[in-house]
């Protein structure tokens, strides 16, 4: 008897971990949700553009004058949009951008530590776990919001991820978690001619941060999902960070400019596909911010920098409101992401650990 409520018991436990509860999805038009990260990318730039000190520090930008008429302007409004253009023109016409810290509308780290590993494991957990406190190649034993996507029927073979930094596959867990991850120099083995030639870039690249170019790995998530059409996909840029650590603004500033034109491009071949088009959620975010401009930290980040644990969030799709800027006086947190993936698809995030709720305002109508 006591056998049989033992095997009972265990069946109940793992059936909520496979298949939890589910919010009506009559309610909701997401299909799908494309996720994109851009590693170390202050929230200053993207609310307020260039920063001017910057610009005219020859210690960080060596043509200070070419890159002031590149993204300089007198009204932050025309400067943001400068280096974010899709970000200031199609995010914020149609969706939500979070996190302008001038009107009280925060989004911060939960976790203490401020930068990539422990960042990217509360976006993806919903955990602000206090053990994850190295960016080492170590296996994350906490379960992502991605791999229990997988472990659904609908999204079974349907998750993937094309990263530029090589510790994703520990970060994400590869081994345990079962869906696709592409990360650094991994080989493109698709087959087709567009894979191949993305295979030859890669490798023949001088790689200027040690790793591939962010628009490889880019173009390689973006031929996958034309052909294998996946219905979940997280897409993490690296450049931002790396050219900030280095003391390279302007090259820094390019990156980002460089990714905001990749994220249009993304945008629109979603839109141009009758799989996704009005039926997929995008949500853009970062791992950790950086310091202040007036310390000359603005290159780094870590838990003796506290600027370093604010970031942003934007975020358009079928069930996200046209609110535009967000300028309610409200703090929300990194570790809110993971849940807020799941209930954009109908499903409630549930782990072996905490997982933080989700942000409501981005998938109600109310």
């Amino acid at each position: 008897m006591k056998k049989t409520i033992l095997v009972v018991t265990l069946l109940v436990i793992i059936t909520a971990f496979i298949r939890p509860s589910t919010i009506k999805r009559s309610s909701l038009h997401t299909e799908n949700i494309v996720i994109v990260t851009l590693d170390g990318m202050r929230w200053q730039e993207v609310f307020y553009g260039a920063d001017r000190a910057l610009l005219q520090n020859k210690k960080f930008t060596r043509d200070s004058s070419g890159t002031i008429d590149e993204f300089w302007n007198q009204d932050s409004a025309l400067r943001r949009e400068k280096l974010f253009p899709f970000l200031w023109s199609v995010v914020a016409s149609q969706g939500q951008i979070y996190g302008n810290r001038v009107y009280g509308n925060k989004i911060d780290n939960a976790n203490p530590y401020k930068f990539s590993y422990p960042g990217y494991n509360e976006i993806f957990t919903g955990y602000p776990d206090p053990a994850v406190n190295s960016n080492e190649k170590i296996i994350n034993k906490n379960t992502n919001v991605l791999e229990f996507l997988n472990h659904q029927p609908e999204y079974r073979g349907r998750v993937a991820a094309f990263t530029t930094w090589d510790v994703f596959p520990y970060i994400l867990n590869k081994w345990r978690s079962g869906f696709y991850i592409n990360s650094d120099m991994d080989s493109l083995k698709f087959g087709s001619r567009e894979f191949g030639l993305l295979n030859d870039m890669q490798s023949l690249s001088s790689q200027p941060i040690n790793v591939r170019p962010d628009v490889v790995t880019y173009l390689a998530a973006r031929e996958y999902l034309k052909i294998y059409k996946p219905k979940v996909l997280f897409i993490g840029f690296d450049e931002t960070d790396d050219y900030a650590h280095a003391g390279e603004y302007d090259q820094y500033l390019k990156s980002a400019r460089a990714e905001d034109g990749m994220i249009r491009d993304l945008w629109n071949t979603i839109q141009s596909d009758p799989q996704y088009r009005n039926k997929t959620t995008l949500i853009i975010t970062c791992d950790h911010g950086r310091g202040d401009v007036i310390k000359e930290n603005w290159k780094d980040h870590g838990d003796e920098i506290s600027d370093a644990g604010q970031i942003f969030i934007a975020a358009i799709g079928p069930d996200t409101k046209a609110l535009g800027e967000i300028k309610k006086k409200e703090t929300l947190y990194q570790d809110q992401l993971a849940a807020t993936f799941a209930q954009l698809l109908g499903y409630t995030f549930t782990a072996e650990h905490p997982v933080a709720k989700p942000i409501r305002s981005i998938y109600t109508q109310q």
